[in-house]
């Protein structure tokens, strides 16, 4: 009795079509939430907050661009890891063009730079799609990380080849650079993320979201019904890469501090599809989770041995993230396609009838 649903009426459509329909999750989301931006700032340890937080958020962003994309529109993509690229380095020059502009504002704008790129290459999904479409978008991956390298003035001509955060203050602190601390640079890296997931839970349960659930379902009968498939798909893909060229310029700028072209290279996009085929096919709360999963999965793998006096050196470490990783796609993709998500709902139907047996 302490999560039903029942005897919660709604009373109007707003109330039906809310994102937490149900009492108790408004509460749970609160408490996170409360948690998320008043505890953790004040009790984690720069490690925690550094190492694991801020990459779990920046992951579960670009998980939920690709899951917006492949989950709820049905079009394959293995460039994710170009269009966070194209993110990151349109926030470098655009620091560069505007030194006194809000950061934050560039962070979010470098957006549309990678929303337009993505929008170029999601043109052939008209004519191809399946396996074809994925090998165009592998395509997209290569020649973008061939730009990230031999296009001189992505990086500003740097002799290193790679591009340096500079320090910029928003209120006086300093969220980038060396002089940001761990807690502010997580602050806006959590409300960038939550605000950014709020407008993706509006946009998969309005007009846009059906429309790409209905081309990814049947696209012949989509179009039947009125839906035009060339402008379905080219906004799915643009607002899957705005979402990641986000996450792009926010993992340079508020964790990594500085990148190469390497750091956007195919490894990367395959480790967010992981987190997307893990987590569950159009969920947003499974991009967490993948995220949390994969993200967390090689540090824990470091210090639990440690608990029992067991050294793993970093290597060995390594091969077993591959195998566990691996053995996990193979085990939701036979016996639970919809991934952790799906055992999240069943826990909570769970409890709803809890302490009932039926």
């Amino acid at each position: 009795m302490l999560y039903r649903e029942t005897g919660q009426f709604k009373t109007g459509y707003a109330a039906d079509a809310a994102v937490f329909p149900i009492l108790q999750d408004r509460v749970g989301i609160a408490i996170i939430l409360a948690f998320a931006f008043i505890a953790v700032p004040l009790t984690f340890s720069s490690f925690w907050i550094s190492a694991i937080l801020i990459p779990i958020l920046v992951f579960s962003l670009a998980a939920i661009g690709l899951n917006l994309l492949t989950g709820y529109a049905g079009q394959i993509s293995l460039g994710t890891g170009a269009f966070m690229g194209v993110g990151a380095y349109a926030c470098y020059k655009l620091t560069t063009l505007f030194p006194d502009m809000n950061i934050i504002v560039l962070i979010l704008a470098s957006g549309f730079a990678a929303a337009a790129i993505g929008t170029l290459f999601g043109l052939p999904s008209l004519r191809i799609k399946g396996f074809y479409l994925a090998v165009a978008t592998l395509a997209a991956q290569f020649f973008l990380s061939w730009c990230f390298v031999r296009v001189a003035w992505l990086y500003n001509y740097n002799v290193s080849g790679a591009i340096e955060v500079p320090t910029r203050t928003v209120l006086g602190v300093p969220v980038t650079g060396p002089n940001a601390t761990p807690a502010t640079r997580y602050l806006i890296v959590l409300s960038i993320v939550v605000a950014m997931t709020w407008i993706a839970s509006n946009l998969v349960r309005g007009r846009y979201g059906r429309m790409w659930m209905a081309v990814r379902d049947m696209d012949i009968a989509a179009e039947l019904i009125g839906i035009r498939l060339f402008r379905a798909k080219l906004i799915a893909f643009a607002v899957s890469s705005f979402y990641c060229g986000v996450a792009g310029a926010v993992m340079v700028f508020l964790w990594f501090g500085a990148a190469e072209a390497d750091s956007f290279n195919i490894d990367l996009s395959f480790r967010i599809l992981f987190m997307v085929i893990i987590g569950g096919l159009g969920s947003l709360i499974g991009c967490y989770f993948g995220a949390a999963l994969i993200s967390g999965l090689p540090i824990l793998l470091r210090t639990l041995p440690g608990l029992f006096g067991v050294s793993i050196r970093a290597a060995t470490v390594e091969h077993l993230v591959l195998m566990i990783v691996g053995a996990l796609i193979v085990f939701f993709l036979i016996v639970e396609p919809n991934g952790l998500a799906r055992l999240w709902q069943i826990g909570k139907q769970k409890l709803r009838v809890w302490p009932f047996p039926y």
